[in-house]
């Protein structure tokens, strides 16, 4: 089935002919608890490389914070912005001398002052031992350049026991000749059971010198730890890694076809490097803009850097991907077909296949951050990255055949749970409605089916039309996500029905499910207790808890990384219902109000996701983000401006400590990158946007098909962060409320997906 909603030409974007990276600053968000990775990529890329400190905890996440101190490898697995530690897989340290094999033993002091860290490449100096470490990425493979002292004898380490916050089961590391090496790790974190594959090349002939006889925590066996002998030589020890979720074989296929040209420059660093650099000014050139200073056009491009770290290739260059039922399949079509042929565990892949670009030519990716990104980060790959979604909306349908769900929160094929609600629903939904699913009507049976499971808390859905708070912590926060995943998928099966030639039988069976979501996404009201003001969790007997401890500033059991404050406005999907809840407009815009003015004193017990407080606002966690904009549709505009403006300027800097909050796998800068262009998706899925601030003098944004659109702001100044009005190719936007306007009042400016898709010219005028 397809739905014809927009047409958008998947057609491969030009090379930027402008150095976009030279904007980007990696080291914003390494400071405060932004946990973001600082090493070599390529954008969406399976590998992460870079360097793993030998500091563990919370800030930590990425295995890299600013306020680290020693460096114990080289990993080429990193995580970006989360709020919990896994990865750092397949280590690699060299060194001059022999070293102890252990964590400790392998910890070597270092500077930030050594080091040198861009898109696409890193490099630091290790005082001691004199060595300089660079590398570099392509989608699936990592290039070290390692330079040792003139006549120092070479060493170099395999770590395969020490991650970021995981545990090794198996390691193993094979000399294949005197310069390949394979092996795997397969380990327990966050992810379970993760499975990785890897290959590795040397340009000069190493000997397996020795290896640890430590006691991994979990095998009982030799802890993989492996110490290599280099042979002597003055020029730099080139090492190229590649992994894959598969096998070996498969690491060994993407070595060779992401070798570049496979006769002289398998080994040209630096030609690696500029490819590197390349694909990333490619893909930060789908916005080309111009900013009033260069601090924003600094904070800009590493927004978009950030964004497009994730999500992440998981599929080898033949097509195979490692499933969420943790089987390996096999595609030889360039979109995997819905019945996929099981292989055995270490199959013979022939070499071949095109390296092409990070984008688009991934067809199962992983890294799914789904609770945080389908808000912002998710609208915003509709607008920019069109030749993408197709394969983001296969890869939550391949994963709903293989785990019976959607994904929830995906890594290294393993389904984590982590968060709450059906979060990869409204990103499904938005997909849907903006016409990159394919077969509209498994995606919509997909949404349905995994918001009538029995798990997490949907049995009480089904049977109470909440979650109870007896029966389930953060009850209130995750009956909220399912209402606005209920109204995503009410919309998509809509349309599926009005567009779609389905058997009576099957339309009836489908208009029944749609229009039980539809009452169900509406009930929010029975979760606010008057007697407070606010929501709160609901028992099984459909009683409230007692009044003596309510404090809407604590955080408690009911809330998920939250409080009464923040979660009273997660209904993005119905304002106009919300605002008639709290008792008409006057009052709900008062409401909001008290929000941002609030005492920001949390309780002991509040995560410290919790960041980033205006009052009680609190940007540096997701389901604050569209707040602001709801300004706009209660008849404030200027409200939402003056916000979204101080955001921008408070809560957003160049510095390390940049961030208010977890970067959460590009959720934190996609808002950025979107209020920066002037507008917000409010609603969950469905492409209406709410014009709020721009920072933007003039952006260029290409949304495929050889089309731009272009927004241009006129006036714009420090002061001058109001809008006007806004003319879309020359014709007024006319502004819209939820009902008729007061005085005193204005409505929002609506831009609608199709408007951009289309391309033209958004001419915003501003005003003090």
């Amino acid at each position: 089935m397809k739905i014809k909603l927009l047409l958008v030409a998947l057609l491969p974007m030009a090379v930027a002919a402008q150095n976009f990276t030279q904007y980007v600053d990696p080291r914003i968000g390494t400071g405060d608890h932004g946990h973001v990775f600082v090493g070599a990529n390529v954008p969406f890329g399976m590998v992460n490389a870079g360097p793993t400190q030998i500091e563990e905890g919370w800030d930590w996440c990425s295995g890299y914070h600013e306020s680290g101190t020693k460096i114990i490898g080289f990993a080429q697995t990193h995580l970006s912005g989360t709020g919990c530690s896994d990865l750092g897989d397949v280590s690699i340290m060299p060194g001059v001398k022999g070293l102890r094999l252990s964590r400790e033993g392998l910890a070597t002091p270092y500077s930030h002052d050594n080091e040198q860290v861009r898109p696409g490449y890193y490099s630091v100096l290790l005082p001691e031992s004199g060595i300089r470490t660079e590398v570099t990425a392509t989608q699936r493979t990592a290039l070290y350049r390692i330079t040792y002292p003139e006549g120092a004898q070479r060493h170099l380490y395999v770590d395969l026991e020490n991650g970021v916050g995981d545990r090794v089961y198996w390691g193993r590391l094979t000399q294949i000749d005197p310069y390949t090496f394979a092996g795997y790790r397969i380990s327990h974190g966050w992810a379970y059971m993760q499975h990785c594959y890897f290959v590795m090349r040397l340009n000069h002939k190493a000997r397996l010198y020795e290896q640890s006889t430590l006691k991994s925590e979990l095998s009982g066996g030799p802890s993989p730890i492996y110490h290599l002998q280099v042979t002597s030589s003055n020029e730099p020890l080139l090492v190229r890694i590649a992994l894959s979720p598969v096998s070996e074989a498969n690491a060994l296929a993407n070595l060779n076809a992401e070798a570049m040209d496979k006769s002289s420059q398998i080994w040209d660093f630096e030609a690696v490097r500029a490819a590197a650099d390349a694909a990333w000014n490619r893909e930060l050139g789908r916005i080309n803009a111009t900013f009033q200073n260069d601090r924003d056009r600094r904070i800009f491009y590493t927004a978009m850097y950030h964004f497009m770290v994730a999500p992440q290739t998981w599929d080898d260059v033949n097509g195979d991907w490692r499933g969420a039922d943790n089987k390996v399949y096999r595609t030889s079509a360039p979109t995997a077909p819905k019945k996929s042929e099981i292989v055995r565990e270490g199959a013979t892949v022939a070499d071949g296949s095109s390296i092409g670009s990070p984008v688009g030519n991934s067809k199962y990716l992983t890294t799914l951050s789904l609770w945080d990104t389908y808000r912002a980060a998710a609208p915003l790959s509709t607008i920019i990255l069109p030749e993408m979604m197709p394969a983001i909306a296969e890869t939550y349908l391949r994963i709903f055949r293989e785990q019976g769900k959607l994904p929830v929160w995906h890594l290294m094929s393993q389904e984590t749970n982590c968060m709450v609600g059906c979060p990869a629903v409204p990103i499904l939904a938005d997909a849907l409605l903006k016409g990159y699913v394919k077969d509209s009507l498994e995606a919509v049976k997909a949404m349905t089916a995994s918001l009538l499971m029995d798990e997490r808390g949907l049995d009480d859905m089904k049977k109470y039309g909440y979650v109870c708070n007896d029966n389930h912590g953060e009850s209130l926060s995750r009956t909220l996500e399912y209402y606005l995943a209920d109204w995503s998928a009410v919309q998509a099966g809509k349309a599926v029905l009005k567009h779609s030639s389905l058997k009576p039988q099957e339309a009836e069976a489908l208009s029944k499910t749609i229009d039980f979501l539809d009452k169900r996404c509406h009930s929010y009201p029975q979760l606010y207790d008057k007697r407070v003001g606010f929501m709160r969790g609901k028992n099984s007997d459909g009683s409230f808890d007692g009044l003596e401890d309510f404090n809407p500033n604590h955080q408690t059991r009911a809330f998920t990384e939250g409080n009464a404050w923040q979660y009273l406005w997660l209904v993005p999907h119905d304002v106009e219902g919300l605002t008639k809840m709290l008792g008409g407009r006057d009052i709900a815009v008062k409401r909001l109000d008290s929000l941002f003015i609030a005492d920001s004193q949390l309780n002991e017990e509040a995560q410290p996701d919790i960041s980033g407080l205006i009052g009680q606002y609190a940007h540096g966690n997701e389901p604050s983000h569209h707040i602001v904009y709801m300004y706009s549709l209660m008849g404030q505009p200027r409200k939402t401006a003056k916000l979204v403006h101080q955001i921008q300027r408070e809560l957003y800097t160049d510095q390390p400590a940049g961030l208010c909050g977890n970067e959460d796998v590009g959720q934190m800068s996609a808002w950025y990158v979107l209020s920066a262009l002037g507008f917000y998706q409010v609603e969950p899925c469905g492409g209406r946007y709410v014009l709020g601030s721009p920072l933007v003098k003039e952006a260029v944004l290409k949304v495929g098909g050889g089309k731009t659109f272009t927004i241009r702001t006129h006036g714009l100044s420090e002061k001058a962060y109001y809008i006007k009005k806004a003319l879309l190719n020359g014709q007024p936007i006319q502004r819209q409320v939820l009902d008729k306007p007061r005085r005193g009042e204005e409505g929002a400016l609506i831009l609608n997906h199709e408007d951009i898709m289309r391309g033209g010219t958004l001419d915003i005028y501003m005003s003090k």
